[in-house]
């Protein structure tokens, strides 16, 4: 089962922030503008604040997946469906 999380930027209260249940733990994770690469970075988390993964977010099209953390986890895919704007987060 695949779970859908918009991602919403909104100017007045940036960054946008998530919880990602991913191997089934917890992880917190972030998107903020880089102003010297001048694009989106995903940053994520774990439950005691260690970084797990920061780096740009690349968005998957329709017919192709981009996972942002490949190999990281045992079952779990993260990614960001661009023509969506939304994260798919399986299993």
């Amino acid at each position: 089962m695949t779970t859908y999380i918009p991602l919403i930027f909104s100017q007045a209260s940036p960054p946008f922030q998530s919880a990602f249940t991913l191997d089934g733990q917890g992880y917190n994770g972030t998107v903020t503008w880089n102003f010297a690469g001048q694009r989106w970075y995903i940053t994520l988390y774990d439950q005691f604040g260690n970084l797990i993964i920061n780096q740009p977010l690349i968005g998957s099209p329709q017919n192709a997946d981009n996972y942002l953390a490949p190999g990281m986890f045992q079952t779990s895919t993260l990614l960001y469906r661009s023509a969506t704007g939304n994260f798919e987060v399986t299993p």
